[in-house]
Parts: structure tokens; C-alpha cells; sequence
């Protein structure tokens, strides 16, 4: 299927690994020139670049600054046409609410949230100006599956949601389209690295990583958790003109783990 995306001006944000280097790796199939913003480069994000399609910003996209320096790079193409929101972090937090300092819960804000808001107040004066645009926004089951071990992340994905619901009632009558992805376990390092879910609960519990990850997978019907490059095929689906009647919306895909929508 031709999405119809060649030669357009795209915005990764968190994009050197996992789900925002997938994203980026689509896209750039998709004959999109991208402007990945992350804080540390990988080597596959260079491989990329190396590439001539994709221009590699080191930013901190928690800051002020960050995230308008990283869509000022897009700009200076001279428009831009899609803004991927996909920066994000979770800390696994086992011993509860009371241990979760105001530090912590700013951070988890800033991060998975405050990046987006000012990633799109940056972009949307041009896209209003050029009268169309797409923004997709990485969200996560916890945006409406509370967990206490990510309590901040999941309240701050939960506004994460409710934002792009609203933004795409004021800017859809302008020809901007703005949805969301809300994935559920996915083969990244927020579950699977050594800081992730899986070892931090191993750790606390004594069990095994690898147990705790199949004893997750199991919970979907597909029996596994999906892989950053369906998360990533979706999104790049969104992104195109062929979702051009679609906004406003939040696309589940979990392998079947939330059954109550």
C-alpha cells in the first residue's frame, strides 16, 4: 500500500531506540525525511543518518527549550507536516505512593507529558498556517489500565490521552489530524532492559526475569508482547493521508490484553 508520504517533513521524538527508532525506520521507508530528536544517540539511529534521510538532534525533550529547538530544525525545511510524540519514560515503583517524590512524579510529567504539549505548541502556528498536519502521540494502555507500580506514569499517560482528545476538537476544522497509540507490553527496554519491569520486579521478588515476562505474555490472547515495528505501522498508517477521516482517536494494540473496551 502506497501511503502517499514521500518527500514529507516529519518530527520523532524519542527516537534512538524501541518504538521511536521503529517509527523513525518506517517513515524513512515511507520516503519521509525525519528530524529524530532524542537525548543520546545509538548506533542504528547513526546507521540512519548515515543513510541521508534522517537529520539526528540531541536534545533533552524534558526541558523548556528542548522540545521547540528539535521542531525549529524541521522548520527550517520550511514546513512540517508530522510530529510524532513518542518520547517517554516508566520507573517501576514497588514499595507505593508514599515513596514517590514530588522530584519523581515532575519528572514522570515533563517527560511523558509536558514533552508532548510543547512539542505541538511549537509545531501547530505552521501547520494551522499551511491548513493541514498530522500528529500521532504514543500513549499506553495505563493511560486507562492504573498500575500502582508506574503510578506516575499512568496518570501522566491518563493526561497524556485526554490532551490529544481535546487538541484534535480545536484543530481538526484547521486540516490537522491528531490521534494516539496506546500500546501494552512491547520488546523494548522498558520492559525487557535491565532496569525494566521484568528485572526490577525480579529483583524485588526474587523470581526470575524471564518467568516474569512469559507469565505477562500469557495474560494477551496472542500469548507474546507486540514488537516496536507493528507499534510502528500503525503509527506510520496514522500519520498518512489513507487515515484522512480519522482523529481524535486512541488504537489499542495489546495482543487482546485489555478486554473491557
Amino acid at each position: 500500500m502506497d501511503l502517499g508520504l514521500q518527500d514529507r517533513i516529519a518530527v520523532v521524538t524519542g527516537a534512538s531506540r524501541g518504538i521511536g527508532l521503529a517509527i523513525t525506520q518506517a517513515l524513512v521507508d515511507e520516503g519521509v525525511h525525519v528530524v529524530a530528536g532524542a537525548r543520546e544517540r545509538s548506533k542504528e539511529l547513526d546507521a540512519l543518518v548515515g543513510a541521508g534521510a534522517v537529520e539526528a538532534v540531541l536534545v533533552d525533550l524534558s526541558t523548556p527549550r528542548g522540545p521547540a529547538d528539535l521542531v525549529a530544525v524541521a522548520l527550517g525545511h520550511g514546513r512540517l507536516d508530522i510530529v510524532i510524540n513518542n518520547v517517554g519514560a516508566a520507573k517501576t515503583r514497588l514499595t507505593g505512593f508514599v515513596d514517590v517524590t514530588d522530584e519523581q512524579w515532575l519528572a514522570s510529567l515533563n517527560l511523558n507529558f509536558m514533552a508532548a504539549v510543547r512539542t505541538v505548541r511549537a509545531a501547530l502556528p505552521a501547520m494551522i498556517a499551511a491548513g493541514r498536519g498530522t500528529i500521532v502521540t504514543t500513549s499506553s494502555v495505563n493511560s486507562f489500565l492504573p498500575d500502582p507500580a508506574v503510578i506516575d506514569y499512568s496518570a501522566s499517560k491518563a493526561a497524556l490521552a485526554n490532551f490529544c482528545k481535546s487538541l484534535s476538537k480545536e484543530v481538526g476544522p484547521h486540516g490537522i489530524r491528531v490521534n494516539a497509540v496506546s500500546p501494552g507490553p512491547v520488546t523494548t527496554a522498558l520492559w525487557l532492559g535491565d532496569d525494566g519491569v521484568a528485572a526490577t520486579v525480579a529483583r524485588s521478588s526474587g523470581g526470575n526475569a524471564d518467568a516474569i515476562v512469559e507469565q505477562q505474555a500469557k495474560q494477551a490472547p496472542t500469548g507474546r508482547f507486540t514488537h516496536p515495528n507493528e507499534v510502528a505501522d500503525l503509527v506510520v498508517f496514522l500519520a498518512s493521508d489513507r487515515a484522512a477521516n480519522i482523529t481524535g482517536a486512541d488504537f489499542v494494540i495489546d495482543g487482546g490484553l485489555i478486554t473491557t473496551l
